[in-house]
């Protein structure tokens, strides 16, 4: 008890700015048709493209957006249909609050829900994972990923297990400074089949914190899973399952600035496709990739609601 005590993120109140449900995401968020950075076997769409396609549907209360599983794809293309969406809207200090009832999975597979400096260029300002793994994974992994000079102090005060502590995107093939969730069921196929849950990203400039909560979890804070009104973050939420210490080892105004926030499913790549083999997938990753679009009715988003407060 005294360890969480000692390492809570300190009480703060946090009010409402901003709800995303259903629509709301297709009049506030971007559909970005870039070249993928991370090297991924993918075509990101435009939003007519993705809705004429069904790779997006948004209703009053469900907010949808899946990668193709119909077409085979030429070795020509550059890569299986899929949607990259960013906010049009940037946050500094920030609490943000994700009912989820779906995440993309299976071999293959690279989604991300994060963070990244409106400003840049990358790493400038930067970049905060809170949702990432690839194939199979059952345990999330949370990062951040910054300019040189942000390590990690230990320890975190956090649930989950340190990947590692060096933040520089020039060290480790720009690997990050990681957190794998110890709470069950928080990535993947066991989080899709518990029906989803939260995640709540704290955001100051003492720490960023990052906590995950199965839908049927009665430690769910009720503000959390209502979404009525305001949130006040304290003891009662317990350790986040990853937490970065902001401070002498990484301060946080040479680091971040204010961040826009972004949903991707791509495949392969300098992460997936590096540790495709590895991960028990069969044949190669973008011949998989190419030819199986059967495989890939799992690669899909499907979101309540997000919510940032400031």
């Amino acid at each position: 008890m005294g360890l969480a005590l000692t390492y809570t993120v300190a009480a703060r109140t946090w009010y409402i700015k901003d709800t995303y449900v259903g629509t709301d995401f297709l009049t506030s968020w971007k559909w970005e048709t870039l070249d993928d950075p991370t090297h991924g076997r993918v075509n990101y769409v435009d939003q007519p493209s993705a809705l004429n396609s069904n790779l997006t549907y948004a209703s009053d209360d469900k907010f949808i957006m899946r990668a193709d599983a119909y077409q085979i794809v030429p070795p020509s293309a550059r890569g299986r249909d899929s949607v990259r969406i960013t906010s049009k809207k940037a946050y500094d200090e920030s609490l943000i609050v994700l009912d989820l009832n779906h995440m993309p999975t299976g071999c293959g597979t690279w989604p991300a829900f994060w963070t990244l400096s409106r400003a840049g260029p990358w790493p400038n300002g930067g970049e905060i994972d809170i949702i990432e793994g690839v194939h199979t994974n059952t345990k999330n992994l949370a990062s951040l990923h910054t300019t040189p000079g942000c390590t990690m102090s230990e320890p975190r005060g956090q649930n989950g297990d340190t990947v590692s502590s060096n933040c520089d995107t020039s060290v480790s093939y720009n690997q990050g400074c990681g957190t794998s969730f110890k709470k069950p069921n928080s990535y993947g196929a066991p989080f899709n089949a518990v029906g989803g849950g939260f995640f709540a990203i704290q955001r100051s400039k003492s720490s960023v914190a990052v906590w995950f909560w199965t839908r049927d979890d009665p430690a769910v804070p009720q503000a959390v899973r209502t979404g009525v009104g305001n949130v006040s973050v304290d003891e009662s939420w317990g350790l986040p399952e990853a937490r970065f210490p902001m401070g002498d080892g990484c301060g946080y105004e040479e680091h971040m600035d204010r961040h826009v926030m972004i949903f991707d499913t791509t495949f392969c790549g300098d992460w997936a496709g590096a540790t495709y083999t590895s991960a028990g997938c069969p044949g190669t990753c973008n011949d998989y990739v190419n030819n199986n679009p059967e495989k890939f009715t799992e690669a899909y988003w499907e979101i309540n609601a997000l919510r940032v407060y400031v």
